[in-house]
């Protein structure tokens, strides 16, 4: 993908905007900076949007949707998805990712690479997948984590995805980093809670990046300081 140029940004037919998200920022965040930076240059009820959300300790590929590209959401969501993530086995934490603090270890010593590649192999094909209850899903009109988080049972409603294939990148107990292909809808902190309970044992996610979205990659992604840039630019011309 060509990444686009300042010249190339036409505001009244919108456009997008595939930008590398930062760590501990939310999806929110980035498209609240775009969203300012624009109104900015004058553009003061332009739509933005963005196409996926990404978890605050995720970082990559965030596709952010201006004017009216943000029609091209829908879509653009739908697109598959690649990721790499780093899991620790042996532990496990409420939120399945490193938001929490470990709440409870396993040991880890009979856990061979045959044992997780079998397990991860296991976890493929088309499924049922429950979200984590510490995630943005609506219950009630509520963010799950809202509910969680205020001590409330909360009911996770599964939902059908594709795992196309897992692959072990790197293997260095109690670490497994993988590069997970799936489609829209899949939790990867999902994935990790459950390679450990295939393993009898726990898995949590210690990072993760996203580092493709349809056919786009992350090496064609903006960074904020890229995208600040280039509308300081525009301003200017």
């Amino acid at each position: 993908m060509e990444k686009v140029l300042s010249n190339k940004l036409n505001f009244p037919e919108g456009f997008v905007l595939y930008i590398d998200k930062p760590y501990t920022w939310t999806s929110t965040d980035v498209v609240r900076k775009v969203k300012s930076a624009i109104m900015r240059l004058g553009f003061k009820k332009i739509k933005v949007g963005h196409a996926g959300t990404l978890d605050p300790l995720a970082t990559g590929v965030l596709i952010v949707c201006i004017g009216k590209a943000t029609k091209l959401v829908e879509s653009l969501q739908a697109e598959e998805k690649e990721y790499v993530t780093d899991i620790v086995l042996g532990a496990v934490t409420p939120s399945f990712d490193m938001e929490h603090p470990v709440s409870e270890t396993f040991p880890i010593d009979h856990i061979t690479r045959e044992d997780v590649e079998q397990a991860l192999k296991e976890l493929c094909g088309e499924r049922l997948q429950t979200p984590p209850v510490y995630s943005a899903k609506k219950i009630d009109g509520k963010r799950a984590y809202e509910h969680a988080r205020e001590g409330s049972e909360v009911v996770m409603r599964q939902a059908l995805i594709t795992i196309h294939s897992i692959e072990i990148e790197e293997f260095e107990m109690p670490r497994v980093r993988v590069r997970i292909r799936c489609s829209k809808g899949t939790y990867i902190r999902s994935i990790a809670m459950e390679l450990g309970e295939k393993l009898n044992n726990g898995a949590y996610l210690s990072s993760l990046r996203r580092t493709k979205n349809g056919s786009n990659s992350v090496e064609d992604c903006y960074s904020m300081a890229d995208v600040e840039e280039i509308l300081k630019e525009v301003k200017q011309n």
